[in-house]
């Protein structure tokens, strides 16, 4: 597929996606170029502001399959992965896939899980496959998760481990609409008639194309060096601040590299630039960061850590587009 026709599709999709989400064009941009590198979502916020219709509505638009678990306190992993289940009449066991078996898995209230469910995950976002009972079966293709909680609430839930959250390659805010957005969402309700429209939705591109656009970011988006040195001197300077008690790994700077080169789809370009890095730092790195108590008693952040790295590393000056 061509970058153009590419950045088309990606276009229509922020532009379709926005008439249901609206008032935050950049959250949707950024959850897009999530999953055109099958990166997971983590929507963190206060409760009532459209995570949910977000997730919901940005699986029907791009034409993959999409289950939603509503997670809560008593629900097991095989609520989730699935399980093997005796057959009489046939004297067999016979495989009941859970609704992991999906291309995009909405993980409503992630937090409200136990650990223990919390991990029949883990695998699944890491390998894209899932284990039953000694057997592994891979996932289809596209897969990737988008998760919400609520920050604020926490009684009755479990806060996701750091293996679990590092495993989530954007965690975003949907934050507050303006008076302006929050009049034009107070018309789309009276617009739809009914709270939740998702079920009205079109997809505007086909399953198949959507892996085409996934197989462009891959291997038509030139990175150039330049643009690597930078992405390793931010995790680099983030991980030697010494109010920092752990960095970003390995997978943060892959985290930005993937992101960049899918931003640079969106906006039309065959090549990345520093602005696609910049972007995502804070998304990308910012739930990555774990602080030394001290600094977080002050009041410390760890958004504030990457902000300033991003400060203190210089801009590469030339950055060659590929030929």
């Amino acid at each position: 597929m061509d970058i153009s026709k590419a950045s088309r599709y990606c276009r229509t999709i922020i532009f379709v996606v926005s008439q249901y989400f609206i008032g935050n064009k950049p959250v949707v941009e950024r959850t897009l170029a999530a999953a055109l590198v099958n990166g997971h979502v983590l929507f963190e916020d206060h409760p009532g502001l459209g995570k949910t219709l977000l997730a919901k509505t940005f699986a029907r638009v791009i034409g993959c399959n999409f289950t939603r678990i509503q997670f809560t306190p008593d629900l097991l992993p095989s609520d989730i992965i699935g399980t093997k289940v005796w057959r009489m009449k046939l004297e067999t066991f016979e495989l009941v896939k859970g609704p992991i078996f999906t291309n995009i898995l909405l993980a409503d209230e992630i937090n409200r899980a136990p650990p223990k469910t919390q991990a029949a995950l883990l695998e699944a976002m890491e390998e894209r496959q899932v284990t039953i009972e000694g057997v592994t079966y891979k996932l289809e293709e596209p897969f990737f998760v988008l998760a919400t909680q609520n920050p604020l609430e926490y009684e009755g839930t479990y806060p996701l481990p750091e293996a679990q959250l590092d495993r989530f390659l954007l965690r975003l805010s949907t934050g507050y609409p303006t008076p302006e957005n929050l009049i034009k969402i107070l018309k789309s309700r009276l617009k739809w008639g009914k709270d939740d429209p998702t079920s009205d939705i079109k997809p505007v591109i086909f399953k198949s194309d959507f892996l085409e656009l996934q197989r462009t970011v891959e291997h038509d988006i030139y990175i150039d060096d330049a643009i690597l040195e930078y992405i390793a001197k931010i995790i680099e300077t983030i991980r030697t601040n010494p109010r920092v008690e752990a960095g970003p790994s390995p997978r943060g700077a892959l985290a930005l590299m993937k992101l960049s080169k899918a931003l640079a789809l969106i906006r039309g370009r065959d090549f990345v630039i520093p602005d696609d890095v910049k972007t995502f730092t804070v998304p990308a790195l910012a739930h990555r960061i774990i602080l030394k108590t001290e600094y977080v008693l002050e009041g410390l952040r760890p958004e504030d850590i990457v902000k300033e790295a991003i400060a203190r590393v210089p801009v590469p000056k030339e950055v060659m587009k590929n030929e």
